[in-house]
Order: C-alpha cells, then sequence, then structure tokens
C-alpha cells in the first residue's frame, strides 16, 4: 500500500513511535531512486535536511523551486504531481496551502500511482519537524519510549508547528501546555486533532499566562512570532505577543534540567533571548541536525518499513 504523510493523522500515535525508531535503522531503501523535493517557499534546514537524508538512504535528490513549476499557475497541481511521479518514487513539498497536497494525494490515488507524498511544511501542519522534536527530547530522556509522563510547554504564536509538535507529545505521552494570548491560541478544531492522539493520560493545556505554563516544565518551545506570508501583521503581532519571549526567568520557572528548543530560523529578542538561545539549556542546534535523521526515519516509513 503506498505511503503518505500529509499530517500526522497518517501516521497515527502509534506511528510516531515507529518513526523515530526508524530514523536510527541502517537500511538504504532509496537506492536506485530519486525523489523530487518541491518548495513553493524557501527553506534552510528542510531543503538541506531532505537531500542528505535521500543520500544517506542512498537515493537522489531533485530540488524543484516554485519558479519552476508554479502550481496552480504554470500547471495545476493535479498535473504537477502526475508529471513528477514519471520519473520519481517520492514527492516531498513545501506549500503555502495544505490543500495542494490533498488534492497531489487524491491524484495519486485516483491514478494508482505508486508514488509517496510528504508535507515539507503546510499552513495546516509540519510532521518532519515534529519528528525531529520528538528525537531532540528522545536524546535527554533515553529514548521516545521514556517519554511519557514528562510535560513540554510551547510560548508564542499557536500554529502549525505547535499543532504537529501537540500531536507527537501526546502520542507519547507526554503533557503539552500552550501559553499563548487571546487570538493566537488552538481553535477548538485544533483541540479536537491533537486530543485524538493522547495516551497514558497526557493533556493539552492552554494558557493566558506564560509563567505558569512554564512551571516545572521538562521543555520549553517556541517559534517566530512573524512566519512568512505574515509580514503585513508584523507590527501587530510583535505587540500582541511581547510577553511571549522565552527568557532566563521562564527557564528558572521551569524544571532544573529543562531544555529549550526552537524549530529556527530565529528573531533573537524577540520570541527567544539572546542568551537563552545560546545558553546551556539550548538544544535548538541539535534539534536542527536532527531534521536530517527525522527525514531518514519518514522516509523509510515512506518506502514501506516498520
Amino acid at each position: 500500500m503506498t505511503r503518505h504523510l500529509l499530517d500526522l493523522n497518517d501516521l497515527g500515535p502509534s506511528g510516531i513511535a515507529t518513526v523515530a525508531r526508524l530514523a536510527g535503522a541502517a537500511s538504504k531503501p532509496l537506492a536506485g531512486a530519486s525523489v523530487a523535493m518541491v518548495f513553493e517557499k524557501p527553506s534552510a534546514r528542510t531543503r538541506n535536511s531532505t537531500e542528505m537524508a535521500v543520500v544517506d538512504l542512498g537515493g537522489h535528490p531533485v530540488m524543484i523551486t516554485d519558479a519552476e513549476v508554479g502550481i496552480d499557475r504554470r500547471e495545476t497541481a493535479e498535473d504537477v504531481v502526475r508529471t513528477l511521479a514519471c520519473y520519481h518514487r517520492v514527492v516531498a513539498a513545501r506549500v503555502n496551502d495544505h490543500q495542494v497536497l490533498e488534492r497531489m494525494r487524491s491524484t495519486l490515488g485516483a491514478a494508482r500511482i505508486d508514488v509517496g507524498l510528504i508535507n515539507l511544511l503546510s499552513d495546516r501542519s509540519h510532521p518532519c519537524q515534529a519528528v525531529a522534536d520528538v528525537l531532540t527530547l528522545a536524546d535527554e530522556h533515553g529514548g521516545a519510549g521514556a517519554l511519557s509522563g514528562r510535560t513540554v510547554t510551547y510560548v508564542g504564536d499557536a500554529n502549525n508547528v505547535t499543532v504537529s509538535l501537540a500531536q507527537a507529545m501526546l502520542a507519547l505521552g507526554v503533557t503539552i501546555r500552550v501559553a499563548a494570548p487571546k487570538g493566537y491560541q488552538l481553535t477548538s478544531e485544533m483541540v479536537s486533532a491533537i486530543e485524538a492522539f493522547s495516551v497514558d493520560g497526557a493533556v493539552l493545556a492552554q494558557f493566558e499566562d506564560p509563567s505558569e505554563a512554564a512551571v516545572g516544565a521538562d521543555a520549553l518551545y517556541t517559534d517566530v512570532w512573524v512566519s512568512m506570508g505574515q509580514e503585513a501583521e508584523a507590527e501587530v503581532r510583535r505587540r500582541d505577543l511581547a510577553a511571549y519571549t522565552i527568557d532566563q526567568h521562564l527557564v528558572d520557572l521551569a524544571a532544573p534540567d529543562a531544555i529549550v528548543m526552537h524549530c529556527l530560523p530565529a528573531h533573537r529578542g524577540e520570541e527567544i533571548s539572546h542568551d537563552v538561545l545560546e545558553g546551556p539549556s539550548s538544544r535548538v542546534w541539535r534539534q536542527a541536525a536532527h531534521r536530517r535523521t527525522a527525514m531518514r526515519g519518514v522516509l523509510r516509513w515512506i518506502m514501506g518499513e516498520d
């Protein structure tokens, strides 16, 4: 059966641990195959980690920019994915609109084309980042299986990264706290999608006070306040989120051995202070390195390994 990873619902709660385990396997299932990497948005970590993971697994990565395909401008999403499927075993795409990925999956399914599809980031979710987050936490606590009972606090704009992070955490028995002002919190629809992943009594809780959410947490996590495509809202967002910076005060409230995570890029002095980003609690660069490790697990799963 052809596998796709558009969001963590495609893995389900048990599948997250499976992909984390596959990240450390030794197989090379892409030998003789290629992976198309389509980017509607620019990327640093996603492009580099995906390209190198494909190479690690014996495959050949092909980078394709928005200017080359122009999804729904030069060609429809349906025509783009069917064309790429003529040459590649896997199509991985970073898109503006998650519906583009859904349309691509439907097209592949209707044509019975055995090509896997991976979401490298959409406005709805960032599943590959969430796998890297799991691996980063697993390094600290003796493996993904030892994370149950821990607590992770996310501070700032509750976005696509937050959704995937929260799903992955609950699936491993980790309680997730989200500290965000009104208007930036998870919607009821997002909460429903997240809570379906809960195991071992792990819960999702939302806070307006970041200090309250940080108390005793095993990890503090944040993301930029202004993502690509939100530049027109930058001034308003910086004002609304000004009290939601991970700084030394929040680190001091967390558990004594708490770590700090950020999916990058970082804007020092906004969502995270410079001293915390570069301080002893920071695992941000290890987290970035695990994007490559995570992609190895994702690609092995896409290729049918369990």
